[in-house]
């Protein structure tokens, strides 16, 4: 089934009139630390279990000038959660801990996790191909391009359309809609990549998610989005885990604002059409839904091997460095499988030992949170992994 198109948003129904707030007024309004950092709870962690003293650290502090909120959630053999910061910036509230938040990439996640059970079931080829799924989409002039080569970024597709590239560049047309059908078409008119033809390198990018998208509805005959809610959602009980309404730029139940720098002062980016990411960065989730879907999919439940072991192959490609769509990390003698997601105002990682030894999610409300992400990492992640 084809992407339908989004209805055409009213911007001016919804445009939200948004003061830059610097940081400096906040400071009075922190809210205490958590309790799961307490000196008490400190000194109880296990001495095999997360830096729970590090992690407490991370959290120490907020609002600062590196984020104004995280939410950190740790599980496998020795859990731990925390969360830190403000609600919002006006008003100094205490950060909710089951917030809602952009997930961003992360969404990848579950796109690829459709595809695989649909290979499981014998109703795609990881080797068919977009030419035979989805026949017109491509001109003639693109080599096949395989399911598998969408699901390892290795397609050779380019990017399509955006509103922008940087946070600064969108924040005008935050309100605007670009379809995933429109920013297809504008991949498919710049041709295949000049250089290597699909599967020799690897380029990382929304579009090979969005066309696997709509690979999927075409098969199934039915919305990506409700494939996800009754494939994964709702079997993993993922209950706080949705897409939005086409264009509707608001994230829906509680949520910690996002705000981030522009031309030097904080602006609060929470409410913004994201319809363009559809099926490669437009889901909203929580920690512990995260987590969900984190272990459900790493412990077999969501997709079955072989057909597993996708998301963790990195191709034999240029430049390859993960597979569909994790990426392996070396942390303190282990073997960490990660995916990112970032979104204005919202930095999210979920990340894992393959064994589930050892799980990390966590929300950063990032003042750049498509900037540096190792740096965001090292901070809120990495001392899960400490021990």
């Amino acid at each position: 089934m084809p992407v339908r198109p989004f209805p055409a948003l009213v911007t001016s129904a919804l445009t939200l009139t948004l003061t830059a707030l610097p940081l400096a007024g906040t400071a009075s309004a922190r809210p205490a630390p958590p309790s799961s950092c307490s000196a008490q709870a400190i000194e109880a962690a296990p001495k095999d279990g997360p830096d729970v003293k590090a992690l407490c650290a991370a959290l120490a502090g907020l609002p600062d000038n590196e984020a104004t909120a995280a939410l950190i959630r740790v599980g496998g053999k020795g859990s731990w959660h925390g969360s830190a910061g403000v609600r919002d910036l006006r008003t100094g509230a205490p950060a909710i801990e089951n917030a809602r938040f952009r997930a961003g990439s992360a969404t990848k996640i579950v796109t690829a996790a459709l595809a695989l059970q649909l290979a499981a079931e014998g109703r795609i080829s990881l080797d068919g191909t977009v030419q035979q799924y989805l026949p017109g989409l491509l001109t003639k002039n693109f080599a096949p391009i395989t399911v598998r080569q969408l699901l390892n970024f290795t397609s050779g597709l380019r990017p399509g359309a955006s509103l922008g590239e940087t946070t600064e560049e969108m924040y005008p047309h935050r309100f605007e809609t670009l379809t995933p059908a429109e920013v297809v078409a504008s991949s498919v008119a710049k041709g295949p990549d000049p250089e290597y033809r699909p599967g020799e390198r690897q380029v990382y990018g929304n579009i090979h998610y969005t066309v696997l998208a709509m690979l999927i509805e075409r098969v199934t005959g039915d919305s990506y989005a409700h494939q996800a809610a009754v494939r994964i959602f709702r079997p993993l009980g993922m209950r706080h885990t949705s897409f939005p309404a086409g264009p509707d730029p608001r994230i829906h139940g509680p949520h910690n604002r996002g705000f981030e720098r522009i031309d030097g002062e904080l602006v609060d980016v929470t409410d913004w059409n994201m319809s363009d990411r559809w099926a490669a960065g437009d889901m909203i989730s929580t920690t512990a839904d995260l987590e969900r879907l984190l272990v459900g999919v790493f412990s077999g439940r969501v997709v079955p091997e072989p057909q597993l072991t996708e998301m963790f192959a990195v191709p034999d490609a240029v430049d390859a460095t993960m597979g569909a769509p994790f990426s392996p990390f070396k942390l303190n003698g282990r073997t960490v499988w990660a995916k990112t997601g970032s979104r204005p105002g919202y930095h999210t990682v979920v990340a894992a030992t393959r064994d589930l030894s050892r799980t990390v999610v966590y929300s950063v409300n990032s003042t750049d949170a498509r900037g540096d992400g190792e740096a965001i990492a090292r901070r809120f992640a990495f001392p899960a992994f400490n021990r």
